[in-house]
């Protein structure tokens, strides 16, 4: 009869384990699947008429990399590395009832929008883009402490000339050497525990850099 019992409390556990796997599978479907530009583009190119369309696209596919990350790290905050992606997250909140529906569907709870100001910790918002860094440079197969290249979620505003947005560099040592300048931008190396200076500035809302140096500010959670 014990051996019996245990038997079935194994099969429950595999089950069980094999649910989750297949429930975390279909929510990171979902995220790849989502319409995004459905809801969000008409709005975007209103707050970003300097973007286009093909631009925008880059734009949700770097919300969708977001997203995952904010899947991945389960309930602990990742900030936000763009501030293009940001104002498109924004959007998408304004759309309360869609947004509602699809955290739930994404991540099975509410995926907040945290300004750097209203983190618990001075720490926390440092905290958060590290863990973007690792988490973003691991899904697209980058050594986070000796990056060759940045993930999108931090190369994207450089990339399409965003005005107060965040720049990041590979080699800040390199750029100072160079006189190009490590303090327009700030270092990924640093971010990744891998060497570097830091230094940055960024825009004066809510949103900016946080006073760390490793850029990002406003978080999920």
């Amino acid at each position: 009869m014990k051996i019996v019992i245990v038997l079935m409390f194994v099969a429950l556990m595999i089950a069980a384990v094999a649910w989750w796997r297949s429930l975390l599978r279909n929510r990171g479907a979902f995220i790849d699947n989502y319409p995004y530009a459905k809801f969000l583009d008409k709005r975007l190119a209103a707050r970003r008429p300097e973007l286009n369309e093909e631009q925008r696209r880059l734009v949700f596919d770097a919300l969708r990399a977001y997203f995952h990350l904010c899947r991945e790290a389960k309930s602990r905050m990742v900030a936000m590395p763009s501030q293009a992606v940001d104002d498109a997250w924004h959007e998408f909140i304004l759309f309360t009832r869609q947004y509602q529906r699809f955290c739930a569907d994404a991540f099975g709870r509410f995926l907040h929008h945290t300004p750097a100001e209203a983190m618990r910790t001075p720490t926390q918002a440092q905290d958060g883009i590290k863990r973007a860094w690792h988490l973003a440079c691991r899904r697209e197969g980058i050594n986070p402490k000796t990056p060759q290249k940045l993930p999108l979620l931090f190369a994207l505003d450089a990339m399409l000339g965003i005005a107060g947005g965040f720049v990041y560099r590979l080699d800040c040592m390199a750029a100072t050497q160079a006189g190009t300048g490590a303090g327009t931008g700030y270092c990924a190396s640093h971010i990744g525990c891998g060497g570097g200076g830091a230094t940055g500035e960024g825009n004066s809302d809510s949103c900016s850099g946080d006073s760390s140096g490793d850029g990002g500010g406003c978080g999920g959670d």
